[in-house]
C-alpha cells in the first residue's frame, strides 16, 4: 500500500468532483491511495466517486462525515488514512484540479525532510474570464501579505516558523506533524489559517513548492463579490452569504 494518501473533502460537489478525479487520474505519480469524504451532500457526488472508483489507477475510498464544515471532512479523511498506515497526506478540494506534477511535488518535497508544504494556486481556467482571474491573483497577494504582517502571527507568540501562506486546498503534511499539531479545526471555513498556526507552532519545516499547483474555483468571486470575498479570506467567514460556496 502507498504510503501517501491524497484527501478531497467534498459537499454537493456533483458538478465539479468529475473534474477534480480526472485531474487525479492524470498525476505523473498515481502511487498514492485517494479517500473523497462526503460531507453529507444531498446530491450525487459520493455516486460519482465510487463510479470513478472502479476504474481509477489507484484505489479509491468514499467515506461519509455527516458532521458539517470542511474542517471535520478533512480531519476525518486525515484520520481515516493514518489509521490505514498512511505516513505521507495531501489535500485537494472537489472543486480544485491539481496539475500532472502536484503528487510528485509533494512526496519529493516531504522525502527530502519537510513537514508541511505549501502549494502554489493558480485560478481555473475554465470558470472566470482575464479580470476574474485577475482580481483571484490579487485577493491571493492580499490574504499572503496579511498573513506576513499580522501582528498575531509574528515568530515571538511562539512560532518556530515563518508565516507561509497556505491554501488547504492544495497542502501535504506527514502523518506524524499531522497528530502532533492536533490536526485540522473542526468547524467550517475558514480553517487553512488555524491549521497553519498550529503547525507553525510543532515546526520549523514547512517549505513552499512552485511547481506543486493546484487550479482553483473562483466561484466564491461571483458568489460574494471582491469586497466580501477578500473579507472571507481575512478569517471573517462568509458572514450573511450563508453556506460557503467551497
Amino acid at each position: 500500500m502507498s504510503a501517501l494518501w491524497v484527501i478531497v473533502p467534498a459537499y454537493e460537489e456533483a458538478a465539479r468532483i468529475g473534474g477534480t478525479l480526472q485531474a487525479l487520474a492524470a498525476q505523473h505519480d498515481q502511487d498514492f491511495t485517494l479517500v473523497v469524504v462526503d460531507n453529507a451532500s444531498g446530491d450525487r457526488t459520493a455516486d460519482i466517486s465510487r463510479d470513478f472508483g472502479r476504474t481509477a489507477p489507484f484505489a479509491v475510498h468514499v467515506i461519509d462525515e455527516r458532521e458539517k464544515g470542511v474542517g471535520c471532512a478533512v480531519d476525518t479523511g486525515f484520520r481515516y488514512a493514518i489509521e490505514r498506515g498512511a505516513t505521507l497526506l495531501a489535500r485537494t478540494d472537489a472543486d480544485c484540479l491539481p496539475r500532472p506534477r502536484w503528487t510528485a511535488a509533494a512526496r519529493a518535497a516531504m522525502e527530502r525532510g519537510a513537514g508541511m508544504v505549501c502549494g502554489r494556486i493558480e485560478a481555473r481556467g475554465d470558470e472566470h474570464g482575464p479580470v476574474g482571474r485577475a482580481g483571484f491573483r490579487a485577493l491571493v497577494a492580499l490574504a499572503a501579505l496579511f498573513g506576513r504582517l499580522r501582528p498575531a502571527h509574528r515568530r515571538r507568540h511562539g512560532y518556530l516558523a515563518p508565516y507561509r501562506m497556505h491554501a488547504g486546498n492544495n497542502m501535504a503534511i506527514t502523518a506524524r506533524l499531522y497528530e502532533v499539531a492536533g490536526g485540522m479545526p473542526r468547524r467550517c471555513s475558514p480553517t487553512d489559517r488555524l491549521f497553519l498556526n498550529r503547525v507553525r507552532r510543532r515546526t520549523k519545516s514547512i517549505v513552499h513548492v512552485r511547481d506543486m499547483v493546484v487550479e482553483n474555483s473562483t466561484r466564491r468571486l461571483r458568489a460574494y463579490g471582491v469586497v466580501a470575498t477578500a473579507r472571507w479570506y481575512l478569517d471573517k467567514g462568509s458572514g450573511l452569504h450563508g453556506q460557503d460556496p467551497r
